[in-house]
């Protein structure tokens, strides 16, 4: 390590200098012992020319320093000790004395050491110093030590082999010795300040890591440095920031490693070098679906991370994209030292935490996004945020969602001049508008990476979308499939046909309008394939529906029990989201080859095919949009696999006309939803600006609203009234719902507390004075003893109206409350009465509000489920699907996280936050409450309330408490499995071997127990052979889940047959 060139930093460890007088011994120099002209009178002869190292024993300490401080200035040893220094620097007297002796006695017939012309002499001092302690001396040296001998040893080396720069003394041929005073030797460091240093390096330096790291670290530091540079001294005529794109190499070592990506496409290299990026002008791109344009996003956003050292906020319009993305970044975060922070459901706080060394990449929800923008707005931290990647921009146009896009994006504009705005989406049609809004360059490509051919079948013909065409349709071909009566009615639209031209040897999706839709299609077609279609990956399948059922706590859905064997399943939102993750998996690996799905797997994760199929032009009752349209369609043909990709649109004669406009018109314009819900969005606009502070007046309200999407679109949006008006209008609603007042100046707009607690809650304003009453009444009789009255309080308004209760079911499940909950239910107005006059099925005279009945409901799902913790068994109580459930879990574990900072507002609501801040976390894992300490140690999963783990055992693998080791042997018959799911495997079983065995031998039960309970199954006849090395293989690896696909199948795909019984029975 060069010294010269190294900055190092050290804390010191205590401020107090010790006594150096303790230290002195009789080795010590006497420049150190005793100082000016009480010493050796040897130490006066040294020349002029050789300037000495001082020993800085007077600097007062310091907290940092750098290495041109004595850190040793107690000490002369790492011994504490001045045993080796000294010896250093008594020898190096000696050895100078010798040298200055002669020049004393015959002054004209020597000269001084005389450097060559126009250099600097090499000194061969300490070489002879070295030799003069002798070898033995290093031999218990560290190797830090021993390390800079070498380095000394090596100089002189050099220093003989060159003739020219001996230290020699040489006969002065003038006679005079004025050479000496003209051209004084250069000043040289001691020997003991050479070590000093060099320890000082070495300390320095990580130990134990090797140097080919050292040297890696110290290139991307350079790269990065040089393309900070560059990014500041950009001009128009530079193309290319650095190896990667103005990113280290590294960077693209990584891409290829974790994603498998070598080149950029054409197009991407061309967005990333275009001149507006460079500068760091707003850009929106847009390109078919597919193509790439996640990649670019994620360069721009590892250059703002890495170069500029700036944080970034990437939003999505789904919880599930959210997971995906993090989960996808979380790598590049580990190897290139960022954060990557999950704002989605009840994740993230705000603001978020400051990072002293990090920078951060925020990954948010549309709705957090605009939360976490808020707090930044609100702390001043607004610089710290570099770029915004918004994906899925045309969601601008979509409802209250869109309005809520629109207001971050106003925000960032406003706030901040420097904060880059990217936006991305594969349909976009009134682009002009959107990059006056953002003041954005715009790029557009029709690229795809595999070509896209379109059909539409009607009746037993295909034709190919052709614009050109007069009617938009060129017929294609006829399907060949002969099928019987029998098959005729049970598949009118030949799905079966089509489907079995492409699997199992590609992947196909189908696209059904609704949900009971998916699952009845999943199984008709199942009911028609051949047995052939069972031995297609066996094996992984046995695998995929035990993981199916291990997600489900032992219970699997039963349809997808009879579809998996032959490769099919369903996805929509009655999964659960563990059921959705291995199905998905199970997918992408090929062990599934055929998904029938709704539009919103198209509007959520990457899952491309071969062949898409949209089984009509409908969402449920709702003709298609362009827009959707597109998405579905975009998911044929997956890059690098296929060489084509194909959809087929199946139709009726009467769609025909429709459909036409479908597949030939153009997309739709995308306009702003401030004005939608009669103003809603900017009324919730225009509370934040006030509480804010960034808007104080209507005239600064009117300035910040010029640089809406709704102020460039105006004419076509405020037609009855002006924008001007609809805002005066709105500023009054505000007034009169007390969410805003006036100052005495009567200029001044201010914000009141309700609406403080409002906009810093994220709350609907249509809902804001109905959760204040809720909670007004909630204090007056808070039911304690239970949590039942807290979860009626967190219960989503907005999901109420996707509830009818079921009157028997509700009955049953009220009379199982205990008599003070029974007393809460009535205090807020559902009385037992109601329940059982609605359960008899008779007329109930006395008015009861049914939105505070069906919430009522609602809320004693949640009380169930977080007393049951196992979502099958609620599901099965209620008749409620899984996904419904879930997603009423997670909606109402985010509004518990509003109405807790919505209560922090206001002083009369201090008890609910103690209170609340528990139910979040319980809501959040929805387990028992010994366990939510468990489920914060990162990698852990969802913990069945069969399986749950005793205290004793928590706190002994969290806090390492032996007390409960003990116990441990105590529950040999527990499922020790659940506890150990994913990263607690691998963690813990390590640490722990009692833990690591009695892994082992549930592991081994279980898989036993599963594979009996797999081969008892019809439809598979797995060998005792095959199951046996399985059970094996799973003991000798506990903890390691095999995910879907990695087992190798070498038998070879089944082959299709050509003929009407081409994959049928």
């Amino acid at each position: 390590m060069n010294a010269e060139r190294t900055e190092i930093k050290v804390r010191r460890v205590s401020s107090r200098k010790r006594s150096r007088e303790s230290l002195k011994t009789h080795l010590t120099p006497a420049r150190k012992r005793g100082g000016g002209g009480g010493g050796d009178s040897r130490s006066q002869q040294c020349p002029q020319h050789w300037s000495l190292s001082s020993i800085m024993a007077d600097i007062q300490a310091a907290e940092f320093c750098s290495d041109s401080e004595d850190l040793f200035g107690d000490y002369d040893s790492i011994l504490e000790d001045s045993s080796l220094l000294a010896k250093l620097d008594e020898a190096e007297q000696t050895e100078r004395q010798r040298d200055v002796r002669p020049a004393a006695v015959d002054p004209p017939n020597f000269t001084s050491l005389r450097p060559q012309k126009d250099a600097v002499r090499e000194d061969v001092l300490t070489a002879s110093i070295l030799d003069g302690l002798g070898d033995e001396a290093f031999e218990d040296l560290p190797p830090s030590q021993c390390q800079f001998q070498e380095q000394v040893q090596e100089n002189v080396k050099r220093s003989r082999l060159d003739g020219d720069k001996t230290s020699t003394p040489v006969r002065d041929t003038d006679g005079t010795s004025e050479d000496k005073t003209k051209r004084p030797a250069k000043a040289r460091r001691s020997v003991a300040d050479q070590l000093k240093r060099t320890m000082v390096c070495n300390a320095a330096a990580p130990a134990s890591v090797s140097r080919s790291i050292v040297l890696k670290e110290a290139v991307v530091t350079e790269e990065i440095g040089v393309a900070m540079q560059a990014m500041e001294t950009v001009s128009a005529e530079t193309t290319d920031l650095g190896p990667f794109f103005g990113l280290p190499s590294r960077v693209k070592d990584l891409m290829y490693k974790l994603r498998g990506i070598k080149t950029l496409y054409d197009w991407q290299q061309t967005c990333l070098n275009l001149d507006c990026v460079q500068r760091r002008k707003n850009l929106i791109y847009s390109l078919p679906t597919s193509g790439g344009k996640t990649l670019v996003a994620e360069i721009l956003v590892l250059r703002e991370l890495l170069c500029r050292k700036k944080d970034c906020l990437f939003i999505l319009p789904y919880i599930s994209l959210v997971q995906e993305k993090v989960r996808g970044l979380a790598s590049f975060g580990l190897e290139l030292d960022f954060m990557v922070e999950e704002y989605a459901g009840s994740k993230g706080k705000f603001p978020p935490v400051k990072s002293r060394n990090k920078t951060s990449l925020y990954v948010a929800t549309i709705e957090k996004a605009h939360s976490l923008v808020n707090s930044l707005i609100e702390t001043g931290r607004m610089d710290h945020l570099g770029l915004v990647v918004v994906d899925e921009l045309h969601m601008l146009g979509d409802g209250s969602r869109g309005a809520v896009i629109e207001m971050t994006l106003a925000k960032v504009l406003y706030m901040s001049k420097t904060t880059q705005i990217i936006g991305m989406s594969a349909t976009l049609g009134n682009i002009r508008d959107l990059q006056m809004f953002l003041k954005a360059e715009n790029y557009t490509s029709d690229f795809r990476p595999v070509q896209l051919k379109e059909y539409v079948k009607l009746k037993d013909t295909i034709y190919e979308v052709d614009p050109k065409e007069e009617d938009g349709f060129r017929f294609s071909r006829l399907l060949n499939f002969k099928y019987s009566s029998s098959m005729q009615k049970l598949d009118p639209d030949h799905i079966i046909a089509l489907v079995t031209e492409v699997i199992p040897t590609h992947s196909c999706l189908v696209f059904c309008p609704t949900k009971k839709n998916c699952e009845n299609v999943a199984g008709m077609i199942c009911r028609c394939l051949k047995e052939d279609f069972l031995q297609h990956r066996r094996e992984e399948k046995v695998v995929l529906l035990r993981e199916l059922k291990d997600s489900g706590n032992g219970s699997v859905c039963p349809v997808l029990r009879r579809t998996v064997p032959y490769g099919l399943a369903y996805h929509h939102s009655g999964l659960t989201t563990e059921e959705r993750k291995l199905v998905e998996e199970a997918y992408s690996n090929g062990v599934l080859c055929l998904l029938t799905c709704t539009s919103t797997l198209a509007a959520g994760i990457n899952l491309p095919a071969r062949r898409v199929i949209l089984r009509s032009p409908y969402v449920a009752t709702d003709f298609l949009k362009r827009s959707q349209y597109k998405q579905m369609v975009g998911r044929a043909g997956r890059a690098g696999i296929d060489t084509e990709g194909e959809s087929i649109l199946i139709l009726q004669d009467k769609d025909r006309n429709m459909v036409k406009s479908l597949v030939c018109a153009p997309m739709e314009n995308c306009y702003s939803n401030l004005m939608h819900d009669d103003g809603k969005g900017l009324l919730s606009l225009l509370l934040s600006l006030i509480g804010l502070n960034i808007t104080t007046s209507l005239d600064q309200i009117r300035e910040f609203l010029c640089g809406t999407l709704l102020y460039v679109q105006q004419a076509q949006l405020c037609v009855e009234q002006s924008l001007w008006e609809v805002v005066q209008r709105c500023v009054g609603l505000l007034k009169d719902k007390d969410l805003v007042t006036v100052a005495a100046d009567c200029h001044t707009l201010q914000v009141t507390k309700l609406g403080k607690a409002t906009y810093k809650g994220s709350v609907d304003l249509t809902y804001s004075d109905l959760l204040y009453s809720d909670l007004s009444k909630g204090l007056d009789g808070l039911l304690l003893n239970s949590c039942l009255h807290l979860v009626y309080l967190v219960t989503p308004y907005d999901m109420i109206s996707q509830c009818n209760p079921d009157w028997m079911l509700f009955f049953r499940q009220f009379t199982l409350l205990s008599a003070a909950e029974q007393k809460m239910s009535a205090a807020v107005g559902v009385p037992e009465s109601f329940v059982a006059r609605k359960a008899a099925g008779q007329t109930v005279k006395k008015s009861v509000n049914m939105e505070v009945v069906r919430r009522m409901y609602l809320a004693l799902v949640l009380f169930t489920l977080l007393k049951e913790t196992n979502l099958w068994i609620v599901a099965d109580k209620f008749q409620l699907s899984r996904g419904f459930i879930q997603t009423l879990l997670s909606s109402s574990s985010a509004f518990c996280s509003c109405v807790l900072h919505f209560t922090e507002e206001l002083e009369e609501f201090w008890p609910f936050k103690a209170l609340l801040t528990e139910l979040t976390r319980r809501l959040s894992y929805c387990v028992k409450a010994e366990l939510i300490p468990l489920m914060e140690v990162a990698g852990v999963m969802e913990v069945s309330a069969d399986h749950t783990c005793p205290t004793h055992f928590i706190s002994f693998i969290i806090g390492g408490n032996p007390a409960g080791k003990h116990s441990i042997d105590q529950h040999q018959n527990t499922s020790w499995s659940c506890w150990f799911p994913s990263g607690l495997q691998n963690r813990y079983t390590e640490q722990h071997p009692l833990l690591l065995h009695m892994w082992r031998e549930e592991t081994l039960k279980r898989e036993i127990k599963m594979d009996e309970e797999m081969m008892s199954h019809e439809q598979f006849t797995v060998t005792s052979e095959a199951a046996l090395q399985r059970r094996l293989q799973n003991a000798d690896s506990p903890g390691q889940r095999r995910p879907c696909g990695s087992v190798q199948d070498d038998r070879k795909p089944v082959q299709e047959t050509s003929g009407s019984d081409r994959g049928l029975r």
